[in-house]
């Protein structure tokens, strides 16, 4: 233990940025369990979806989605989203919508408007589109 402590005394700059990223990955954390938006792998959005007439909400644009999107997706690219402009999707208002990206990180900006805008079940598929083409999970081209 004195070790340690005589490490952060000779190493100040070090030892503080150690313990910012501490607390952010502590906040990051906290912020993830306590947000109304979840992540979900491939199976478990298929499953939820399915189950509840759902519908996966591909927000990347419309070149993107031409090439390969998840069977049955609606394609709302994010800025209509930003807009509030989300008539496409209005019918699945309490039904579970899962918001696709590329990657699964923009989505979960997207997934937060939704849920501000009234939307009441709103996940992310983790991954995005390279983790569903990862799973080997089937999709579909043009239109």
């Amino acid at each position: 233990m004195q070790e340690i402590l005589e490490f952060a005394r000779q190493n100040a700059f070090m030892s503080g940025l150690w313990v910012v990223l501490l607390i952010a990955l502590i906040v990051t954390w906290i912020r993830s369990k306590a947000s109304p938006v979840k992540d979900l792998s491939a199976h478990q959005a298929t499953v939820w979806v399915n189950r509840e007439n759902g519908v996966f909400v591909d927000i990347r644009n419309q070149d993107d989605f031409k090439k390969a999107h998840i069977h049955g997706a609606q394609s709302l690219p994010a800025s209509q989203i930003k807009q509030k402009s989300v008539d496409a999707i209005e019918k699945y208002k309490d039904a579970p919508i899962v918001v696709v990206c590329q990657t699964g990180t923009t989505a979960r900006g997207a997934a937060h408007q939704l849920t501000q805008q009234g939307f009441d079940q709103v996940a992310v598929l983790a991954g995005g589109m390279n983790g569903w083409r990862n799973d080997k999970l089937p999709v579909a081209s043009g239109k």
